[in-house]
């Protein structure tokens, strides 16, 4: 189920020019000798750019911006400094495949007719690859708004599928776009072969939106576009990544929600096929992102509270961390981008207190490059927690607002994180729903309970066949141990969450009277009615095991809509329209009992919206009602 986010910041918040000081740096790339990086960024609040920097200094050394009416993406580098990205013309609309040569102009390569995403240059430098779709009807990702369900349904997928183009050929001979990959198979993930001859893959057939729990790991032709298993792994996986010999192939592989959220152990298998091997079997971290370098496996790895830049043996799993951070790192291919030799890496890091800066340079210890944001005042006071709870290490984020009196008692919400395997992790706060509450008083509790990455593969496998089980519990300590540290008042308590956090948030209001008001967003109450209902049904079997059919007592032990007589707590239920991954049904299903129940509540279904409130007139009604439904029920100013 999607929500990969940290908190509910793409279900609650909306960006304000007047308030948008903060520089983002996105897509960012290193070029193979590490001597140079590429962002997209803005200058003074304008559009954004392609910017060129410095490694070591970060000195702009140029922009490119060749189409004032597009967006840009897909930053990378080849071998001699070539730079190709993507320019979505989102007025005349398709996409641009164009790259930029050192000391020249760019360079239209391709465009294609709908979508476009992930290019990469093969290891020769004549030929790049880039995964398309023709025509598309929506955009890629089951998070965004779904197609309207009339007609013969289920018929007609879009395919997401890999192209190859000659650098060699000219912009006219480049335009009809001919994809590779067969069809009927959605390419999720990609990586040349060293030899320039081939591709890994995770792949798999039918709706792409639905099927990447069943995903394989494939090889595929790079001129015939045949596809041969490599393996068909027991998790899920993230990152293929070809050793540098060619011969063995790297990824990361666990429980996870949906595409994208990714974390797990690092797995090899022989590219020829075989058994893959856990290489980091019992470790008590998750890898979120790999690259395979010609100096070793780099991961970007979750322990705790800790962001890491670590090594990868084949023989003795993560190394000691060599750049460690209570922070988020992000980068465009993956949380941090390295040089060819491994030896020097760039990332975007920030936290709650920290806006987003560039630090680059040596992997044992790079430093802060860009200074833009160094005057951005934080809003809160932050604070790690940890805690134990049924031999389980589990840990949080305790976010206070600045100057806060420590004699008095304030109101505090719990913000329970999407997925359910994903993890709360530290973005910089300075507007939206969380930081406008932040600002009326309230503390924010940001738990990781078991079925969060952060603990290792076993601790996010602790809460299959559970949910709302151990990891409410958790969450329930968790809050016991904020209140032995700071001045929270139990009697004031709120949750809100989204998606999976949604879930938890409707699945509490039956199970304890300890919040007062909860906010939930495409949250599930009937997992019964949901399996046959969304449009990703296939995401709940590595976490429930079989399907609703095989083990009905499964599905309904954890549904809130079976337990409706114990709730009490005011709830504001709201969800988007095309909602494909937790259909709006399941939120009237909810909203309906509680009606029954007499309990209050309101549900908004936010037009065109998906998994996710995105357009900004919504965004900031959902604010509004929700800082509006917490002050009605917990009145912070008291």
């Amino acid at each position: 189920m999607r929500i990969t986010l940290a908190t509910v910041a793409l279900f609650a918040t909306v960006s304000s020019p007047a308030l948008a000081a903060t520089k983002q740096y996105g897509a960012l790339a290193i070029n193979a000798s590490g001597s140079q990086i590429a962002t997209i960024e803005a200058a003074d609040g304008g559009r954004p750019k392609i910017t060129l920097r410095a490694t070591n200094t970060g000195k702009i050394l140029s922009t490119i911006d060749p189409c004032a009416t597009c967006s840009y993406s897909g930053l990378t580098f080849s071998g001699d400094g070539t730079l190709a990205f993507l320019a979505r013309n989102r007025t005349a609309g398709g996409v641009m495949l164009q790259v930029v040569r050192p000391g020249a102009a760019p360079q239209l390569v391709a465009m294609i007719s709908g979508i476009a995403q992930t290019p990469r240059f093969s290891p020769d430098g004549k030929r790049i690859a880039l995964l398309v779709t023709i025509g598309a009807a929506k955009e890629a990702g089951a998070a965004q708004a779904g197609v309207r369900q009339v007609g013969e349904i289920g018929e007609k997928n879009d395919e997401q599928r890999l192209a190859v183009f000659d650098l060699g050929l000219g912009p006219s001979a480049a335009a009809v776009v001919k994809p590779l990959s067969p069809a009927g198979r959605y390419i999720y993930e990609y990586d040349w072969t060293p030899d320039s001859r081939g591709f890994v893959v995770t792949s798999a057939l039918g709706n792409g939106d639905a099927n990447w729990w069943v995903a394989t790991l494939d090889a595929v032709d790079a001129q015939t576009g045949a596809v041969r298993q490599i393996a068909k792994p027991a998790t899920q996986l993230n990152f293929p990544r070809v050793s540098p010999d060619g011969k063995m192939v790297a990824y990361i592989g666990g429980l996870m929600s949906d595409f994208g959220a990714v974390g797990g152990d690092v797995w090899t298998v022989p590219i020829d096929g075989g058994p893959p091997v856990n290489i980091t079997a019992g470790a008590k971290a998750t890898a979120t992102s790999l690259d395979w370098t010609m100096g070793g496996l780099r991961a970007v790895v979750l322990k705790g509270d800790q962001a890491q830049i670590a090594s990868v043996s084949p023989t003795s799993g993560f190394s000691a961390a060599r750049f460690s951070r209570p922070a988020s790192f992000g980068a465009g291919d993956g949380r941090a981008v390295f040089s060819a030799d491994g030896k020097r890496v760039a990332t975007v890091v920030q936290d709650f207190t920290t806006a987003p800066a560039i630090y680059a340079g040596n992997v044992e210890k790079p430093r802060q490059i860009t200074h833009d944001n160094d005057n951005s005042a934080p809003i809160v006071a932050v604070r790690s927690i940890n805690w134990q709870n049924e031999g389980y290490d589990v840990q949080g984020w305790l976010l206070a607002p600045l100057n806060a009196d420590p004699a008095k008692k304030a109101p505090m919400i719990t913000v329970v994180h999407g997925g359910p395997s994903s993890a709360s992790t530290p973005n910089f706060m300075e507007r939206g729903t969380n930081a406008d509450l932040i600002a009326a008083g309230y503390y924010l509790f940001y738990p990781n309970p078991r079925g969060s990455f952060g603990q290792g593969e076993a601790f996010v496998q602790a809460n299959r066949r559970d949910f709302g089980g151990g990891d409410l519990r958790d969450i329930l300590t968790g809050i016991d141990a904020v209140e032995k540290v700071a001045p929270v008042d139990d009697a004031r308590l709120g949750m809100m969450g989204g998606s999976y956090g949604g879930f938890m948030s409707m699945w509490a209001n039956t199970q304890t009277n300890r919040f007062k008001a909860i906010v939930a967003g495409a949250g599930l109450s009937n997992w019964i009615s949901y399996y046959g209902t969304n449009g990703i049904d296939q995401w709940m079997l590595p976490f429930f095991g079989k399907t609703l059919y095989e083990d009905y007592d499964a599905y309904k032990a954890p549904s809130a809509i079976y337990f409706m007589k114990t709730a009490k707590t005011p709830t504001f239920i709201y969800v988007g329209e095309r909602d494909i991954e937790v259909p709006p049904t399941q939120s009237v299903e909810y909203w309906h009992a509680l009606k029954d129940m007499g309990v209050p509540t309101s549900l908004v279904i936010y037009a065109e919206e998906g998994h996710g409130i995105r357009s900004p007139a919504n965004a900031a009604d959902l604010r509004k009602r929700t800082i509006g439904w917490f002050d009605k029920y917990l009145a912070a100013g008291k």
